[in-house]
């Protein structure tokens, strides 16, 4: 690894070309992954590209009359230099603030290389590449202004939200009213029938973590995501087994209290919290009336809790 002051100019120029193909490369993933989901993003991303690409093809020209036709291969982890590494596009903001990263990286580059250049024309070049990339954040603009209306961007937006829907919010509310509700009914049911706070602890504990493995399991094997677009099997999986076994835990874990009668009042309550939060989910998420998602949520948890009831008072 060598210090970036001790690069030789011909170094510099296939550094910088290194650089180009990589952003270029870059620019072309982010539009490949957006291009089904986010079309207008991605023919903007797809423009970036070739505008890198054209950088390239520059630098490419210069090397050729003054080195020949061999590239040495020198990457940027072949330098002692700040990097901005290529991020998982986790969404539009996310992908557009890492594109912005990588063109203020790059001017930072030139900027420098072009002062520890004597050679003229290389200098010029890298120059010019410089002033370029500063004057890219107002080609993007107008790119995005090109690509993007404000109707695709609301779209856009409207399908990102959709997705999270999608992989996230929707395994995690299942989850969480399956450890919620369906564990209401073992637990209040060994608490009655034992009146033992401990034993109810250990009911609670295995139904809670039981559910999760079992919710988990079912959510990651129910559809790979390439059909139905829902995403990561692994990650809707791991998602719903941890709401299912806090859902279950919520109610459980007061009886680590030794006063029976008190657990259940606490646990009582914890009931009514996590009801009370499935229904903002729904209405938050899910688009359902408030008064609606409470109501089900509400005749649901009676139900189950009423059943462990009468179960345990048997």
């Amino acid at each position: 690894m060598k210090n970036f002051s001790e690069l030789t100019e011909q170094e510099l120029l296939a550094l910088a070309v290194s650089l180009e193909e990589e952003d270029n490369r870059t620019y072309g993933d982010f539009a490949e992954a957006l291009r089904d989901t986010y079309p207008a993003t991605a023919k903007l991303f797809s423009a970036m590209a070739d505008e890198e690409d054209r950088h390239r093809h520059r630098l490419l020209d210069l090397y050729r009359q003054k080195f020949g036709e061999h590239i040495p291969l020198i990457r940027r982890q072949d330098v002692r230099r700040k990097s901005v590494w290529l991020l998982r596009p986790l969404g539009l903001d996310t992908v557009r603030a890492h594109a912005e990263l990588m063109e203020a990286e790059s001017k930072r580059f030139y900027v420098r290389a072009a002062r520890h250049s004597s050679d003229a024309s290389i200098r010029q070049l890298l120059g010019d590449l410089a002033a370029e990339e500063k004057r890219h954040e107002e080609k993007a603009m107008q790119l995005e202004s090109q690509f993007i209306t404000a109707e695709m961007d609301k779209q856009e937006h409207q399908s990102e939200r959709r997705l999270f829907v999608l992989q996230i919010v929707q395994p995690g509310l299942a989850g969480l009213m399956d450890g919620s509700v369906s564990t209401l009914a073992p637990l209040f049911a060994a608490a009655l029938a034992t009146k033992d706070s401990g034993q109810t602890l250990l009911v609670g504990l295995a139904a809670a973590i039981g559910a999760g493995i079992s919710m988990g399991f079912a959510e990651a094997l129910s559809d790979n995501g390439s059909l139905t677009g829902r995403g990561s099997p692994i990650l809707r999986g791991v998602v719903c087994g941890l709401m299912t076994m806090l859902g279950g835990l919520g109610h459980a874990l007061p009886y680590l209290i030794a006063d029976f009668w008190t657990a259940t009042t606490v646990a009582a309550g914890v009931v009514a919290v996590e009801l009370a939060a499935i229904a903002f989910i729904r209405n938050r998420w899910m688009d359902t009336p408030i008064l609606s998602a409470a109501l089900q949520v509400v005749v649901g948890g009676l139900l189950v809790f009423g059943t462990g009831i009468l179960i345990g008072s048997s």
